[in-house]
């Protein structure tokens, strides 16, 4: 089984791609069970079973030095019959560095009385453009990360297979103080979807970012989109728009967008 989280389709695109190189067509746990709509937003109701020994793997982004909230919430809260029995093994996909996410991580999976295995982090084209100083990567630097994806998702694989449990993840600098405090403060004051509004003048009314939010949070009122409270903060709804009307307070202002590839 293969638990995936993704806001603009990096995380999606690395979920695919190791589902390719690590279960076979025909194994039964192959699945690609994307953390969305209900799933999210009613974690508790969902009842899954594993089968011993079974290969989990858990792929989401990182959130400014940490595991996405919504994430979290899920792993708290999903039944799921003998997952203690299974190998959880943790992938997550960053602009940059992950602080100590992979600690997070470890210590969730641990309060459900399941075993975390290996973490590993795969570094893909930046998305975060909510405040000053972030922005998405050029493309010739969005084009080197994609570049470099196959080989380090071949390294993970292999790591997987011999059953490696450790870290193997950029942690960067203050590593600590970004996933401690950084993150905490990210949580409490920067996940707000009060500042996400539209460009009456370029908005279509197509209604894309209503149907492709995860959180099932955007609906469309006099062919305009209105955001609610529950948010994942993950921009969809800002990358996706193919008029670039969505912004996120003056904190979009200048800001490029981005896709991530599909086959």
């Amino acid at each position: 089984m293969i638990f995936c989280f993704t806001g603009n389709g990096n995380s999606r695109l690395v979920a695919e791609e190791l589902q390719r190189r690590l279960y076979s067509p025909d194994d039964p746990t192959r699945q690609l069970y994307m953390l969305e709509a209900d799933r999210l937003i009613h974690p508790s109701k969902q009842l899954l079973e594993a089968v011993d020994n079974e290969l989990i793997l858990w792929v989401f982004p990182i959130y400014s030095w940490g595991v996405p909230p919504v994430v979290l919430r899920f792993i708290d809260k999903v039944k799921y019959k003998g997952a203690e029995h299974a190998r959880h093994f943790m992938v997550c996909t960053c602009g940059d560095d992950i602080g100590r996410a992979d600690d997070q991580w470890r210590e969730h999976i641990g309060h459900r009385s399941w075993i975390p295995r290996g973490a590993f982090s795969v570094t893909m084209p930046n998305t975060y453009v909510c405040m000053k100083g972030f922005d998405v990567d050029a493309p010739d630097i969005a084009d080197g990360k994609l570049a470099a994806m196959p080989k380090r998702l071949e390294a993970i694989k292999m790591d997987i297979e011999r059953g490696f449990s450790e870290s193997d993840v950029t942690r960067g600098k203050y590593a600590w103080w970004k996933t401690n405090l950084v993150y905490t403060l990210f949580r409490a004051f920067k996940m707000s979807p009060l500042p996400f509004g539209c460009d009456g003048t370029k908005c279509t009314s197509c209604g894309l970012c209503a149907r492709s939010c995860p959180m099932l949070n955007i609906t469309m009122k006099d062919g305009h989109p209105q955001w609610g409270p529950r948010c994942a903060m993950c921009l969809r709804c800002y990358h996706q728009c193919p008029t670039h009307a969505i912004f996120y307070g003056k904190a979009t202002e200048g800001k490029g967008q981005y896709r991530a590839p599909r086959e």
